[in-house]
């Protein structure tokens, strides 16, 4: 069974995006650009490259570049364990 989205940012995955540029099949001078968005830990990144490496084997546009960034959705200080509340009139 896949895991939920909070569980992934509970175990340390983050939202990765990635902008892939790549050369037309039949035209190789110009360029297409491609958004790829996937839960993925850093600094190791195994589904971006995995998805790069089905890119190279599978798709006949070359890869010019790719570029992206990963934002760790949950950070240690953002949750706090609340023992109780108290309520004024």
């Amino acid at each position: 069974m896949p895991m939920s989205e909070t569980e992934m940012m509970l175990k340390g995955y983050g939202l990765t995006t990635a902008e892939f540029f790549y050369g037309m099949p039949d035209y190789v001078h110009v360029l297409n650009s491609y958004i790829w968005q996937e839960y993925d830990t850093a600094p190791d990144h195994p589904n971006l490259f995995k998805f790069v490496e089905f890119w190279q084997r599978e798709l006949d546009g070359p890869l010019h570049s790719v570029r992206f960034s990963h934002r760790k959705m949950i950070a240690p200080g953002e949750w706090r364990n609340v023992t109780g509340e108290f309520t004024l009139h």
